[in-house]
């Protein structure tokens, strides 16, 4: 429906879906701490009655998930259907104008923020519907997200971030400098990222439940396929990571940078044994060796373990843990993840946090889309802020990609610049029709696949 003369375009609906995939039958994403996990994604559409500037007869529409991992994504689901009078009526407009006036609302609600604040199921419900907002807005200005934050005034950015608890260690005005030194030279970065992209490492190769023979090929196919750097999850059992790494590291040779993953699966004492035995392989960075939110331990594991580098930051719940992480010294390598937080008001934030503090930023990805979102934000990171990819890289997992409209391309190890207006969020509406749990095709197959089982089990009792 098109909307009145004069009338100015809004939201009209907010459509959900939980879609989920068997990723645990071939133990794709498997690690220590979450051994069968099914990536899902509870997905979001806000739908509008503006004109889609490439086809005149669509409506405008804003797409954006956040991450699950099987059980659990219906909840993820209700919590951004609770979001849902928040969001319809809005001026598409005044949303495309400025995000920042939506995230703020739904973070300052005050009895659904009761139930973080500021983290867990409910922020990230804030995130999809905040990353939607922003896929809206890059498909009305016909620019990559990228691109969009790139081409954008320093102060409007600034004026996208709260910095409510953060000013202790970052201010606007220390922002905005920031940004204003960071459009020096982003011409000349813009050209260099369209023609060599942005280096990424594979977690492809390092799943825990991947048998020695298929670690191998895979590791060597890394390598062949131009990727510097690759990670192994470890945590589960020492004796079986020391076998796995010495796979790992005779493949891939001594000039590969090798990164290992604990899940958050240790005490800070068996952190730092482990890391210590693992230490002959020359791994790159200890990632999540503890609990996310354990700023001290991470600390304490930094000192011990050097000069393997601690990385965290893909299950870190807000700006203000992040501020806390680098105000104590407790990183080296500081990962963002597009869904976790209050989607890219939120991650503007931290990049902001880890550009003054000087630390590098090496997005988590993989899961559901996930590559295709935060590869945005990495290289406006690049582009418009740092202005550089030096220590830094976006990782990477082959698989689940094809779900999505415009999928993430690798050449040579690096990711292609995306140049289709929007986020990348767009997951094909087949795959939604089959995917979705649990009336989807697939499913309601599966289900149906499982019935005669259930049956024998029954007449057995």
């Amino acid at each position: 429906m098109s909307p009145t003369p004069g009338t100015p375009s809004c939201v009209t609906a907010v459509d959900t879906y939980d879609i989920r995939f068997p990723t645990s039958r071939e133990l794709d994403g498997s690690d220590a701490m979450n051994p069968d996990p099914d990536y899902s994604a509870a997905y979001v559409v806000l739908r509008t009655d503006a004109t889609d500037a490439t086809d005149a007869s669509a409506g405008l529409e804003g797409h954006g998930f956040t991450f699950t991992i099987g059980r659990g994504n219906d909840v993820q689901v209700a919590a951004i259907d609770a979001l849902r009078s928040h969001v319809v009526g809005r001026s598409v407009d005044e949303l495309c104008d400025d995000p920042g006036s939506l995230f703020r609302d739904l973070i300052g609600d005050s009895q659904l923020r009761w139930l973080g604040p500021e983290k867990g199921v409910m922020h990230m419900a804030i995130g999809a519907v905040v990353n939607a907002v922003w896929d809206l807005a890059a498909k009305r200005a016909r620019k990559p997200l990228w691109q969009l934050l790139a081409d954008a005034e320093p102060e409007w950015l600034v004026r996208q971030i709260d910095f409510r608890y953060l000013t202790d260690a970052l201010t606007p005005d220390e922002a905005l400098e920031l940004l204003r030194r960071g459009k020096e030279g982003a011409q000349g970065r813009t050209a260099q990222l369209l023609a060599q992209g942005y280096p990424g490492y594979t977690t492809s190769p390092g799943w825990l439940g991947y048998s020695d023979e298929k670690l191998t090929r895979l590791a060597a196919q890394a390598v062949a396929d131009g990727f510097r750097q690759i990670k192994l999850k470890v945590g589960a059992d020492l004796a079986d990571d020391v076998r796995r790494c010495r796979v790992a590291r005779s493949v891939v040779g001594p000039d590969i940078r090798m990164a290992i993953d604990a899940n958050q699966r240790w005490n800070v004492d068996e952190a730092i044994q482990w890391v210590t035995a693992l230490a002959e392989f020359e791994p790159y960075w200890i990632e999540e060796p503890t609990s996310p939110d354990d700023v001290l331990a991470h600390a304490a594991i930094r000192k011990a373990v050097a000069p393997v580098k601690v990385a965290t930051g893909e299950h870190v719940q807000n700006r203000i843990v992040f501020k806390q992480l680098l105000q104590a010294g407790s990183l080296d390598v500081l990962q963002i993840d597009a869904a976790r937080v209050g989607g890219v008001n939120e991650n503007l934030a931290i990049l902001l946090l880890a550009a003054k503090f000087g630390v590098p930023v090496c997005p988590h990805a993989g899961g559901v889309g996930l590559c295709e979102l935060v590869q945005h934000l990495a290289m406006f990171d690049y582009v418009a802020l740092t202005g550089t990819t030096e220590n830094r890289v976006i990782e990477y997992v082959d698989h689940l990609h094809e779900h999505f409209v415009d999928p993430v391309v690798i050449r040579e190890g690096h990711y292609t610049a995306p140049t289709a207006p929007g986020f990348s969020a767009t997951m094909r509406p087949e795959s939604v029709a089959e995917y979705t749990f649990p009336g989807g095709t697939f499913w309601a197959a599966d289900l149906e696949t499982q019935k005669p089982q259930t049956q024998k089990k029954g007449q057995a009792a």
